[in-house]
């Protein structure tokens, strides 16, 4: 019992420290929260370990067991890469902006999309994000500025610069490549590993014969953003 209390402050404190640390480092989100409740939780249930009633402790660990297998199918589909590499366009989701810089979690989708472009040369790259609050350029200004860095050729990059959440992002790069390719088109998805499963699902909603990578997610945001996204699809499921 001892050692089990120990187990769960430990992570419970590890946790805490993460969440204090991401309010210094990004912007605050749904997943920051939560990830500030479940870490609390497990101190306190670490320190009241053993007077909590049996019952009530297979109550807490059936609660918990539904969410962990939701984080693991998502970490699962979104290491999932199906991409064949012969399609026409790749579509790079927008995450926000540090500054007029890409962030961590957009740089990993960008750097994703670089390796693809390099291989699949024939292919042109759809960046997508409108202006942020308090922005001064869009998100998919700053994003063609990172792929230029990266080699990737100007030609080869459309500005989808209207959108301002998922479904945009795909609904209005949509708009853009029904245009630039006229007789149809097939497109490769590129976002953050916790996050591919939502994107695919909603770019099949509205149609898009696309493929996905994942692209790494931040290890210091790794806990929140899956915490965030495991709510985000279940109100996804429900609200489409």
């Amino acid at each position: 019992m001892k050692a089990l209390k120990i187990i769960f402050i430990s992570f419970g404190t590890i946790a805490l420290i993460n969440f204090v640390a991401l309010l210094f480092v990004t912007n605050i989100h749904f997943g920051h929260i939560m990830l500030g409740i479940a870490a609390a939780v497990l101190v306190v249930y670490g320190i009241f370990l053993g007077k909590i009633p049996r019952k009530i402790h297979i109550v807490l660990w059936a609660a918990c067991a539904v969410p962990v297998f939701f984080v693991v199918f998502l970490m699962i589909y979104g290491k999932s890469n199906n991409a064949d590499y012969t399609e026409n366009a790749v579509i790079v989701l927008g995450a926000g902006l540090n500054g007029d810089e890409v962030g961590s979690h957009l740089a990993l989708r960008l750097d994703t999309a670089v390796t693809y472009l390099n291989e699949n040369r024939n292919a042109v790259a759809v960046v997508s994000g409108g202006l942020g609050a308090g922005r001064n350029i869009t998100e998919a200004e700053a994003m063609s500025r990172y792929l230029v860095a990266q080699g990737i050729s100007p030609d080869r990059i459309l500005q989808e610069d209207k959108s301002t959440s998922t479904y945009e992002n795909l609904l209005f790069s949509n708009e853009i490549l029904t245009d630039y390719f006229p007789g149809g088109f097939r497109a490769v998805v590129i976002t953050n590993d916790f996050h591919v499963f939502r994107a695919a699902w909603q770019a099949r909603s509205l149609g898009i014969d696309a493929n996905s990578i994942g692209a790494p997610t931040p290890r210091h945001s790794f806990a929140a953003n899956y915490m965030r996204e495991m709510f985000a699809v279940i109100y996804f499921l429900i609200f489409g």
